[in-house]
């Protein structure tokens, strides 16, 4: 029954967005015969002088997701809004910005709220709520592209492209959770509260930052709490000033185009729009970050990650392909050091593909990916990887969008092999 309910609501989604795209073709003047009609996109902006030199943006987006992630049993279907989000910037003078980005994610039937305000004590009542993703302040400091210098609750990651990923325009249907090596640890679902510097020396494109880690880190507790053996990432709670500083760069030269370095969020794929060719590495560093309870002592351990990448998106005929491929190494201080089987000492691969088809239709293009990755922590026997097998149909390029994606997983294990985990998600996607 949950199978045929899950394959019934896919085809009622799909067959409202083919509803809708043809609809909005036959809205618009008729072409010739072979030429495609284009729904057209304006940004939401608001000109605060004569120029448009001065201005504010607004980005609105949204994500909802049909999911069966376990197809094993029951235990994996669900509807879900992946991500309901609002980003607004201000180009107040030539030299100073400002950006505010606050929203919601993963509200399901499991975490939603009677009333919608957590006024209950029922202890299993764990919406989510809405809460500040960004805000900082930034001053050019450079008469050309060379310097800028912002401070706030920032995105200026280290480490990886994918580190640095906007949700706007994957190529994939979501981020490979692994990039975000510091969230919930050090920092607030991937943003410190910093200072950052970045900018482009020719074709070099940096950022660096030092940041305040948080100190109610996923999995931390206070030193009474701590067992004698347990290893986590209490450092900030624990140790104190000892462990105050994050430290993360990231590096990346670009052959071909030049990407904007205007906002951190870096784009999946440009959909033959851009010819781009990168290499880059990044690091991040939070001495003490993780503590080992020894004889009733904490023992702090330095978090020390090292990645590199390269990531090609160029248009191929009428067509476009997207690839991507990346090397971390994890290191948390300790070898016995793991959060479930996100976080943990070791390292991990990842690669993507993407084809975008050489024909269009009035119902948009297609683009079939794949992407594989590996992960290998050194607390578990055995290495984990995962398969990924998609499709994103853009009726109106990353604005309007549906992705259909299969994902075949195997965890992290120690002991007993555990079944190898299947997934099917089916998510529309809409931002203004």
């Amino acid at each position: 029954m949950k199978h045929t309910y899950t394959v019934f609501s896919i085809v009622l989604i799909l067959f409202s967005f083919s509803s809708i795209s043809s609809k909005a073709s036959d809205d618009k003047p008729k072409k010739e015969k072979d030429e495609v009609v284009q729904t057209e996109y304006k940004p939401l902006k608001l000109d605060l002088s004569d120029d448009g030199q001065k201005y504010i943006r607004f980005i609105l987006w949204n994500q909802f997701q049909i999911a069966d992630n376990n197809m094993a049993d029951d235990s994996g279907f669900g509807l879900n809004i992946r991500r309901t989000r609002m980003l607004a910037y201000a180009q107040i003078s030539e030299r100073f910005m400002v950006l505010t980005h606050f929203g919601v994610n993963n509200v399901n039937a499991y975490n939603m709220d009677p009333l919608g305000n957590r006024n209950t004590t029922d202890g299993t009542v764990n919406t989510t709520q809405i809460f500040l993703h960004d805000a900082w302040g930034e001053f050019k400091v450079s008469n050309n592209e060379t310097l800028f210098i912002g401070a706030g609750l920032h995105y200026w990651n280290g480490l990886s492209r994918m580190s640095n990923s906007g949700t706007l325009n994957f190529m994939t249907m979501d981020n490979y959770r692994q990039s975000w090596a510091s969230l919930g640890l050090s920092d607030q679902f991937g943003r410190h509260v910093g200072v950052y510097a970045k900018g482009f020396l020719g074709r070099l494109r940096y950022q660096v930052s030092i940041n305040e880690p948080i100190s109610n880190a996923l999995g931390s507790a206070e030193q009474d709490d701590l067992e004698n053996g347990s290893v986590t990432y209490s450092g900030r709670r624990v140790l104190g000033n000892d462990a105050k500083l994050v430290l993360q760069g990231y590096f990346e030269y670009n052959f071909l185009d030049k990407e904007s370095n205007k906002l951190p969020f870096r784009t999946g794929s440009y959909l033959g729009k851009k010819k781009v060719f990168n290499i880059g590495a990044g690091f991040f560093n939070h001495n003490n970050g993780v503590v080992k309870m020894q004889n009733d002592l904490p023992v702090g351990g330095d978090v020390n990650h090292f990645a590199v990448d390269s990531y090609y998106d160029a248009p191929v005929g009428n067509g476009a392909i997207n690839a991507y491929v990346a090397y971390y190494n994890f290191n948390y201080g300790f070898d016995e050091y793991h959060y479930g089987t996100t976080y943990g000492t070791g390292n991990s691969f990842y690669g993507q593909f993407g084809y975008l088809l050489p024909f269009t239709t009035k119902q948009g293009r297609m683009m079939p990916y794949v992407a594989y990755s590996t992960r290998n922590f050194k607390a578990f026997d055995n290495a984990g990887d995962g398969v990924q097998l998609g499709v994103n149909w853009f009726i109106n390029g990353h604005n309007a969008k549906v992705t259909l994606e299969y994902a075949n997983t195997q965890p992290n294990w120690s002991g007993e092999r555990p079944d190898r985990v299947h997934g099917l998600v089916l998510q529309t996607h809409i931002f203004l």
